[in-house]
């Protein structure tokens, strides 16, 4: 069985999109210099980051920042940007792949935290990197649908943990070079809050209208990238197959319906230079219409499509059409198309 699931809105609009961002620094140089004895047991030179990912350093929260507290700094950011008071939110959905516990779900203090009413829904909704465009078709849904007139979708990434235990480990193993390899994905990671306030069209006429798009699974991939805070452990080269093969099924597919061969941006997930090169080439894409952000902030999970979305919307103009495209460990991928 194969195919794309397709959604379609006429009265949903995406009405600001704010980040906040860690103020600590660390670059690909420092993360390498504490790898060191491991880079030298195993005959790896220094600069893999940089040649291998295109990623020369990438954002930690610093002492005195939390997660929690940036995405709801986003939050509030996004909807004063919206002009939307949080009164008249009706739902909030975290889409974050970062969680300090398994219970309750992180949605209820964000919602706590940005002042919203006891009548807006609240939870979260995990999909890997995909979450957050998820979580914008799943709002727009309910907005078109009538039971709700604006929505937050929020995400925040702590990579610390997880990149302190990955380095602890190779510190201590004596694995190989394929062995280093598996963890190496988690070295890219970087730090940060993000969040979009979504709204009805004919109340904010103003708003970047949210037209739709499509999803496809290719979940027989699902063990090809799995992780925890303990750490993530990847099949990369499985990994990019089988996603490029994905997206690319998933873009065939949607060109029955869709026209997305000359969109003025293609918003895409932040991962690396050899992703984001992969596909371009995949589809044949227009590369100067590609901004990147994993160069100096690195890969953000779910947060980074938000985060280069709210980067490049300067040099976005009125009737720009632009495409958010995400593919998410599992594999899902998920493409949803903005009139600006």
């Amino acid at each position: 069985m194969s195919g794309n699931a397709t959604a379609r809105f006429d009265n949903v609009a995406l009405l600001s999109v704010a980040s906040v961002l860690p103020s600590r620094v660390t670059t690909s140089e420092q993360i390498e210099a504490q790898l060191e004895p491991s880079l030298k047991r195993l005959k790896l030179h220094r600069g893999l980051l940089r040649r291998v990912a295109g990623v020369l350093e990438r954002r930690n929260w610093a002492a005195g920042e939390t997660v929690d507290a940036a995405t709801i700094a986003a939050g509030k950011r996004a909807l004063a940007e919206a002009g939307v008071d949080a009164k008249d939110v009706g739902l909030l959905i975290n889409t974050s792949v970062t969680r300090t516990n398994l219970e309750p779900s992180v949605a209820v203090a964000l919602h706590h935290g940005l002042g919203l009413p006891s009548s807006a829904i609240n939870f979260d909704v995990a999909n890997a990197c995909l979450g957050f465009i998820n979580g914008m078709s799943l709002a727009a849904t309910m907005i078109q649908s009538g039971q709700i007139r604006h929505a937050i979708v929020v995400a925040g990434e702590d990579a610390d943990e997880i990149q302190v235990n990955t380095i602890e480990r190779l510190l201590a193993a004596e694995g190989s070079r394929d062995d280093f390899m598996r963890e190496f994905a988690t070295l890219t990671l970087g730090s940060g809050s993000a969040a979009a306030v979504l709204g009805r069209a004919d109340e904010h006429p103003a708003g970047h209208r949210v037209l739709g798009g499509v999803t496809r699974a290719a979940t027989e991939f699902h063990k090809l990238c799995v992780g925890s805070v303990d750490g993530m452990f990847t099949d990369a080269k499985a990994l990019l197959k089988g996603g490029l093969d994905l997206v690319v099924s998933a873009w065939k597919e949607a060109s029955h319906e869709w026209d997305w061969s000359s969109m003025n941006r293609y918003i895409t997930h932040q991962v690396s230079s050899i992703h984001t090169d992969s596909i371009v080439k995949a589809v044949s894409l227009d590369r100067s219409r590609v901004p990147t952000t994993f160069p100096t902030l690195g890969n953000i999970g779910p947060a980074s499509v938000p985060i280069t979305l709210e980067r490049e919307q300067a040099n976005l103009r009125e009737g720009d059409r632009v495409l958010l495209v995400g593919v998410g460990s599992g594999l899902n991928t998920a493409m949803l198309e903005l009139a600006w």
